[in-house]
């Protein structure tokens, strides 16, 4: 029997838990993450990225077994759970970012109950995001009469504003560059101050200052890109369109490493400049992946109680990996793994559930969707149309079940809805539809820069998102540059090799022929000119190889 005196106590124990967490994570990583920058010591910026990303896991493993040995055998009993978390929330409700507090206490229930949907005698169904405590440090600069004294004032009080090359070059150039948007008459009047957030963002080899531009009635963001050389430290861009900035702050980032001290209130202050970008999609970009779950999960279920439309495939070509259906009202796609896949696939379960955590530790270098995995997602059958019902539960009914009048998926991953590149080159304008044939080359090489081969390059695996950029979204195949063999196809020595409907050379398990993906890519014949008179060099086994060889030296 445990004592009622007992509940407080475990439930500060809860409390420092995730205290601990949030210490390790959000703190000393992205101290660490800053120093490794000022060092250009990416390998170790890299380390301590992933650490950060399996903290939150490894915390509540090692909670859940605490309490399943100081809870002697009721650590799954749901009345001593609904106390726990009444004496639970008291502790936290005047916490700054109570919610990840709450979602830790989820995620420990989770757990021990193995909840299927949700549980709310035991977990904690609601956020309070928009009610924020506290506030976002900031430095404010008044402009004046002086634009580019104020912006030698911003260089002079970052971290690393003594090591920035070249100051007053810089600072002429961000100068330039907010008078000239000023300048097109796109923001009303002139700047009157700029506020940057004071942490500085981190992200790979990136270091960013946040903030905005404050003028006669408007509101605009500023975003100033740094990276660090031999030289010294410079700037990689300016940014000021909030279709930039939304970008960088988008599901095809990755996430950035900064500390906030109250991250729901910096939430507050980007959505003043970016709107449309939504909570859970913030949540996750700035570290806080497992408040962007929750954020998503209730905006879905919120969602499923006000709309009446039905789960149906997703548009695009069927998948031989997964089952992959969305809400027509909604803007995410979810993928659930097929039992068994078709030939020619000869991956397993493991290996598409490994790729897909490495692309969620790995550098998204802006091509890779942000997909996050559920697990025990409960969803009502009455809105599933029945052909995707039945295939579900008949070609993947180890993952997913029929329990009363819902829909059990035990595992999928969510994903923000994109418009499939095959079908998008068939119903754009010309213009738009070139724009994206050559932004998928880019991707293609955007991706080979971050160590990333995408493995099945076929259109259908790349969407386009609403601002025409190309983003890769199928990871069945996925792998490094360096793990792949690229060979020149070999010539036939004879007719009968020349006519062989099979391969008639040895190739092993990880090689690759470039030279013979054009005519599989099916690129629409208007367009196929157009891909090659940009990216030819990407249909040779010497450009990949010299990828593989640059990626190959950093790394030493």
């Amino acid at each position: 029997m445990i004592d009622p005196e007992q509940l407080p106590r475990l439930a500060h124990r809860l409390v420092e838990q995730y205290r601990e967490v949030e210490t390790l994570a959000f703190a000393l990583t992205t101290r660490r993450l800053a120093k490794d920058l000022d060092a250009e010591d990416w390998a170790a910026g890299q380390r301590d990225a992933i650490a950060r990303i399996e903290l939150y896991e490894q915390r509540v493993g090692r909670c859940t077994a605490m309490l399943e040995g100081q809870l002697l055998g009721r650590s799954a009993d749901a009345a001593l759970w609904a106390a726990i978390k009444q004496a639970y929330d008291q502790i936290v409700a005047r916490r700054a970012d109570g919610d990840f507090y709450r979602t830790f206490f989820n995620s420990v229930t989770r757990d021990l109950f193995h909840t299927v949907g949700v549980n709310p005698e035991v977990e904690f169904c609601a956020t309070s995001i928009g009610r924020a405590s506290g506030s976002v440090p900031l430095r404010v600069y008044r402009v004046g009469a002086s634009l580019p004294a104020a912006v030698r004032e911003i260089l002079a009080d970052l971290p690393f504003g003594a090591a920035i090359a070249q100051p007053d070059a810089e600072v002429h150039r961000i100068s330039a560059d907010i008078g000239r948007y000023f300048g097109t008459g796109r923001p009303s009047g002139a700047p009157e101050s700029i506020e940057l957030i004071e942490p500085v963002f981190y992200r790979g080899t990136q270091a960013f200052a946040v903030g905005r531009i404050i003028g006669d009635g408007s509101l605009t963001p500023l975003v100033i890109a740094f990276s660090n050389s031999p030289g010294g430290v410079r700037i990689e861009a300016v940014m000021l369109s909030r279709a930039e900035v939304g970008s960088l702050f988008g599901y095809a980032r990755s996430y950035f490493h900064v500390d906030l001290p109250v991250v729901s209130a910096a939430i507050t202050l980007l959505r003043s400049f970016m709107p449309r970008k939504s909570i859970d999609e913030l949540y996750t970009v700035l570290g806080r992946a497992k408040q962007g779950k929750t954020e998503r999960y209730f905006a879905l279920q919120r969602h499923l109680t006000a709309s009446i439309d039905s789960f149906v495939h997703a548009p695009g070509e069927r998948g031989l990996v997964m089952i992959v259906f969305t809400l027509p009202s909604h803007d995410l796609v979810f993928k659930v793994i097929r039992d068994r896949f078709g030939p020619p696939k000869t991956s397993t379960r493991t290996d598409v559930i490994e790729r897909y955590q490495f692309v969620f530790r790995h550098d998204r270098a802006g091509r890779l969707v942000d997909a996050q995995e559920f697990k025990r997602l409960r969803l009502p059958l009455a809105r599933f149309m029945p052909a995707l019902a039945e295939e579900l539960l008949g070609q993947a009914g180890e993952t997913c079940r029929i329990e009363g009048g819902d829909l059990i998926v035990e595992h999928c991953y969510m994903e923000r809805r994109l418009r499939p590149l095959n079908l998008f080159l068939r119903e754009a304008e010309p213009a738009a539809a070139e724009a994206a044939i050559l932004d998928y080359g880019d991707a293609l090489r955007d991706l080979a820069a971050g160590n990333i081969f995408p493995g099945d390059l076929l259109l259908k695996n790349f969407g386009v998102t609403s601002h025409g950029r190309v983003i890769f979204y199928d990871y069945d195949e996925i792998c490094p540059v360096t793990d792949c063999v690229f060979r020149d196809l070999p010539r036939p020595s004879c007719e009968e090799e020349e006519t062989s409907a099979e391969p008639w050379f040895h190739h092993g398990p990880r090689d690759v022929f470039p030279e013979q993906w054009l005519p599989f890519l099916a690129i629409p014949d208007a367009l196929r000119e157009v891909f090659l008179g940009r990216h030819a060099q990407l249909l040779t086994a010497a450009w990949w190889r010299a990828q593989s060889a640059r990626l190959t030296q950093s790394a030493a």
